[in-house]
């Protein structure tokens, strides 16, 4: 099966190793997926650069929420980019859009500007665009390399049906990325069903700390988070899903 990239997302050092052990070939760095994925610190970029084998593509995403950004936070995401390209990584991935859900041009001329030399992926934010075929317009013109995007539904096995209008309308233009819900059950399909020659996914899991005492009466945050269960990437998740597509070509 036609497949290029297998991209692994994560947010910690821990699952770049694991992501990387289970055959990606691709890695989108962030902090906090739990949240969609927020900007990794600095030094999460610098440590991944230094032990990446394959490709990292950093995050830049100043808060949760929605993509619609003010002034200080293109301020913010700006200085990102740059972290990102001093730090020596390959490339980022943004997603902007104006109070309409149409894309804002502007800032994301801006940040591709900022980018350059490096590559530049439009994530999911486009799935909020109303109008998706003229989204795609916009992020062709502004030279990113490819959209993720569960074709504006809940998850990439639901959106099959425009995830393949966005890979005929695109051609080689733009590199259609599926994501959301990807896994080894079902990558094979939606590949073959809508033509993407990328796949993104994170491979969750969990892990006990390693902390052989602690308390239970205080928390970091919220109480229905539990702070001693680490959230990591799980190769095998990531192996199964390699092998899907292998016995599928």
């Amino acid at each position: 099966m036609a497949i290029k990239h297998i991209e692994v997302c994560i947010d910690n050092i821990e699952s770049l190793h694991h992501a990387q052990q289970g055959g990606a070939t691709r890695i989108e760095l962030c902090s906090s997926l739990a949240l969609g994925g927020l900007t990794p610190n600095a030094g999460l970029m610098q440590l991944a650069a230094r032990y990446a084998s394959i490709p990292v593509y950093a995050m830049i995403r100043p808060r949760q929420g929605d993509f619609l950004f003010t002034d200080q936070d293109k301020e913010i995401m700006l200085a990102d980019v740059h972290a990102a390209k001093q730090a020596g990584l390959q490339g980022v991935v943004v997603g902007v859009l104006n109070t309409d859900s149409s894309i804002d041009q502007t800032l994301l001329h801006d940040l591709c500007q900022a980018a350059s030399g490096m590559g530049v992926t439009f994530h999911r934010a486009i799935d909020q665009c109303i109008e998706p075929i003229a989204a795609l317009d916009i992020i062709m013109t502004q030279g990113c390399e490819r959209v993720l995007t569960s074709g504006l539904k809940a998850n990439a096995e639901q959106g099959i049906p425009m995830l393949k209008q966005m890979v005929d309308y695109c051609g080689k233009r733009l590199s259609i990325m599926a994501g959301a819900g990807v896994t080894a059950d079902n990558v094979a399909r939606i590949v073959s069903q809508t033509g993407v020659q990328e796949v993104h996914l994170s491979g969750k899991s969990q892990r006990a700390s390693l902390m052989t005492r602690f308390s239970r009466d205080a928390y970091m945050g919220s109480a229905d988070i539990d702070d001693f269960a680490i959230p990591v990437t799980d190769s095998a998740k990531i192996a199964a899903v390699v092998r899907a597509l292998n016995t599928s070509s």
